[in-house]
Formats: structure tokens, sequence, C-alpha cells
């Protein structure tokens, strides 16, 4: 990565929707090059969606919780994660170390919808148990961009 394709992801990122051909004036470069650095960027993973970022709070979810689930050893990650990836308000799930063997984001509409959320999650065959922190406020969102300035 090199610094062509820094500007390129903090201007997408500042402005989704700029487009090709504006990217190409603002950074003072051909309209081909910016195609073949964002086809790059994408095919090689660091870029892994265009899509909108969404606001869970604006969809009606404005509870967030985090989840440590205790999964039985022969159910297996897999099948587990297959499970909860069923649920719409399991936002991310990943295996852990530590106390648990999953730790999920889930949102809910209010506190006691919470509770229909864990329920469903804890119905997961091969799911024995679950510990629930909720979020009082979000200090630093989901971000990526930061480390763009980090990569030599």
């Amino acid at each position: 990565m090199d610094d062509l394709d820094r500007k390129l992801i903090e201007l997408f990122a500042a402005e989704p929707r700029v487009g090709v051909l504006e990217a190409s004036r603002r950074l003072g470069v051909a309209r081909g090059t910016v195609q073949a650095r964002l086809d790059k960027l994408e095919s090689s993973g660091v870029v892994t969606g265009w899509g909108p970022d969404l606001a869970p709070e604006a969809l009606g979810y404005p509870v967030t919780a985090f989840l440590t689930l205790e999964i039985s050893q022969s159910a297996g990650h897999e099948a587990v994660a297959e499970q909860l990836a069923a649920v719409p308000e399991v936002l991310e799930a990943y295996t852990i170390t530590g106390a648990g063997d999953l730790w999920c984001r889930v949102v809910a509409r209010t506190n006691a919808d919470l509770q229909r959320v864990i329920d469903r999650v804890v119905a997961a065959s091969g799911v024995r148990r679950a510990s629930t922190v909720m979020a009082l406020a979000t200090q630093v969102p989901y971000r990526v961009l930061p480390l763009v300035g980090q990569v030599d």
C-alpha cells in the first residue's frame, strides 16, 4: 500500500459516493489508475465492501449488549455460529480465549426485548450458558481507517 492507496481509501471513507472520475480529478491521476487501484484494494481484501454503514439505533435497535457464550465442546464453534447467524440481532460473533468460547455483539429494541434476544441465542443447540454485559455509551466506534496510516 502506497501513498496513493492511502489517499484513495481516505477519500472514499470520507465521501463514499464521490465516484471514480471525481476521485481521479481530486487526486490528480488518471481515471484508469483510480479504478485499477480500487480493484487491487478490493481483490487483495483491503476493501471489503462498498455498501452503506447502518446505524442500529436509527433502525429501532438502541440497546447494545455483549454476550459471552459457553458452548458444548462437542457442538463445535461453526455449528453454533451458523445458528447465531440466523438471529438478525446478532451483529457479530467471534471465537475467543478465556472464560467463554464465543463473544457476540447483539442489539435489541428495548431492555425487555434484550431478554428475547438472549433467549433466542441461548436456544441455539450447543450453547450452554450466556453472560451478558450491556453497553451504556459508545466511546470509540468501530473503526479501521486509523490503521491505514500505520501500514508501510
